[in-house]
């Protein structure tokens, strides 16, 4: 099996390359229309987070976790996927955090624990998590015990979207060395290999992704006895735009 090829979206999904400056350009314009304050939460040039606000009291608070397989992209780029909290009148954080090769899964995991509890810590009432892809893995995360969470009672839901649940796969890709994945850190770091949480966790996939990523989800669905939505005509790169409308099925089952 081509381990490479199984975990390459971009190869497969026709125009890939429009969709980062496309996401780009809506986060900037995003930003420009809605208030938000920018939240250090470390000393590293990265741990930061962008919190938005909605009009008037926030109800509560959604954190999205951006992917990027753990080595690339930023919170900016993610901006406009916060509408759909801000319509139903939660604040909504998205953080940055630092990358490997600097840095392995584990202080990454870390660094987002910390950007949670930030959050939360600003802004009161229930607190739902969504990440997609590497950030979909960092959010199942923050539902394990052995991850240091003080909100951890405050969570009402958590989605992974596209999440790399077992991480064992990834040791067989060229990413696997950039990662300084070894079969400890799988062991610690992969959500499926973990005690289910007792916490409401739904999985989101979109039915157009690489067969890797289907699986994936199904497998954490099965190891934590969850639900596993599938998408229809979503692939790895469009799967997370239901976040940017309150109307959307995506929205409604992170704030059910």
């Amino acid at each position: 099996m081509d381990w490479d090829d199984a975990y390459a979206n971009a190869a497969h999904i026709p125009g890939a390359d429009s969709y980062p400056p496309r996401w780009e350009a809506e986060a900037e314009a995003f930003r420009l229309m809605h208030r938000f304050d920018v939240l250090r939460y470390g000393l590293h040039a990265r741990q930061e987070l962008d919190l938005f606000f909605p009009q008037g009291d926030p109800l509560g608070l959604m954190v999205f976790v951006h992917g990027g397989y753990w080595l690339r992209f930023d919170r900016r780029s993610w901006s406009h996927l916060a509408a759909g909290a801000l319509a139903r009148g939660y604040a909504a954080a998205l953080p940055s955090y630092p990358l490997a090769p600097e840095v392995g899964i584990p202080e990454i995991t870390r660094s987002v624990a910390k950007a949670v509890q930030l959050a939360a810590d600003a802004v009161p009432g229930p607190v739902r998590l969504a990440g997609h892809s590497a950030g979909g893995h960092l959010v199942a995360r923050m539902a394990c015990e052995d991850v240091d969470l003080d909100c951890r009672d405050r969570i009402a839901r958590i989605v992974p979207i596209s999440p790399v649940a077992d991480l064992r796969p990834m040791m067989k890709t060229a990413m696997g060395p950039q990662l300084h994945l070894t079969d400890a850190v799988c062991a610690a770091e992969s959500p499926t290999l973990l005690p289910a949480p007792d916490l409401p966790v739904t999985v989101w996939v979109g039915a157009d992704e690489r067969p890797a990523f289907v699986d994936q989800a199904r497998w954490l669905g099965e190891a934590w006895d969850c639900p596993v939505e599938i998408e229809i005509g979503r692939h790895h790169f469009d799967v997370i735009d239901g976040l940017a409308s309150q109307d959307h099925i995506l929205s409604h089952t992170l704030f059910s």
